[in-house]
């Protein structure tokens, strides 16, 4: 469900060990696009398909009829606008979220709002984190994939679905960290692309991440405490990749903001979402209710959302970096 780089680079992977999918596309025109050339017209354009082998279907309810496991792949931004609009019963269906965002004004993980929104059982939900970029997929780079659920076999078994010889999949119990710590890289990718715009250097952005995975730690050990190794891949990998991959859209989108531009002038410049901007407001208004200390979401959610100066913001986290 979703028509963008993330769900092609995963209907890609799946297509591989699934003798054919429903892809859901909002967009009829296309849809018949995609069937004309052989590819996503939009997105990831060298990726070539097996058209016979994918049903497409721009009516989600039709799609939710007839699937027994629903992949969403949509940006966080337009989650509510799309997935409101179903109306049939989806409770016991397996959801697997590629989302890597929160529910703006609900300011829910995925895994929450479809509990609360659908009813459906936290032992059917499945979420999908990096490291990965769904370029390098495309590529068929060496890729890990990290495959969370509190019903792990459950996860070994949808991973095995994204497997092959260039993909490995991990799987996890820690649903909701997986799906924070998404949310986090996304927001500290901002900033390190800041630092990269202003010409900060190595050596500060080498302590901008390294504080960066500390502060997500404290985050998601007040929200969902439960054992977890910060530094495992689906966590500090993620950051990494994120934040200084030439691939990552939101470091692009801080690079331009670190060379002067306006946040606005920034979002337009994007072709794609990027979902740090959406995922800083929403940490930041939940964090009212846990009182973590991030000086490094304050500073990127005080550039985003207040105007501050970006280079004088990013200098004066310095007196918090260990």
């Amino acid at each position: 469900m979703g028509g963008g780089s993330w769900a092609t680079a995963l209907a890609k992977l799946l297509l591989r060990n699934c003798e054919s999918i429903i892809w859901y596309m909002r967009r009829d025109d296309r849809i018949e696009d995609f069937k004309r050339l052989g590819h996503n017209p939009a997105y990831l354009t060298d990726v070539q398909f097996d058209i016979p082998r994918i049903d497409f279907c721009s009516d989600i309810n039709e799609a939710c009829r007839r699937a027994d496991t629903l992949l969403l792949v949509m940006p966080s931004p337009y989650f509510k606008s799309h997935i409101n609009k179903i109306s049939v019963d989806i409770s016991g269906k397996t959801i697997v979220s590629a989302v890597k965002g929160i529910v703006p004004g609900d300011n829910e993980i995925i895994s929450d709002y479809m509990t609360h929104r659908f009813s459906v059982a936290p032992e059917n939900e499945i979420v999908i984190a990096g490291p990965c970029h769904a370029e390098e997929v495309a590529l068929d780079r060496p890729s890990f994939l990290t495959v969370g659920c509190h019903d792990v076999e459950h996860a070994e078994e949808f991973g095995k679905l994204l497997a092959s010889q260039s993909v490995r999949s991990i799987p996890s119990s820690d649903v909701e960290g997986i799906e924070y710590a998404a949310v986090l890289k996304n927001v500290y990718s901002i900033a390190a692309g800041i630092v990269h715009g202003m010409k900060g250097g190595d050596n500060f952005l080498a302590m901008l991440v390294s504080n960066a995975i500390r502060e997500m730690e404290r985050f998601i050990d007040e929200v969902c405490p439960r054992p977890r190794c910060i530094c495992d891949s689906v966590y500090l990998g993620d950051l990494l990749v994120t934040a200084y991959s030439r691939f990552s859209r939101n470091h692009n989108f801080g690079s331009i903001i670190g060379k002067g531009y306006s946040v606005s002038t920034a979002r337009m410049e994007m072709e794609q979402t990027a979902e740090g901007y959406y995922g800083t407001k929403c940490i930041k208004e939940i964090n009212k209710k846990y009182g973590v200390e991030m000086p490094i979401l304050d500073a990127v959610y005080d550039i985003l959302y207040r105007h501050a100066n970006a280079e004088r913001a990013m200098r004066s986290l310095g007196k918090w970096f260990i």
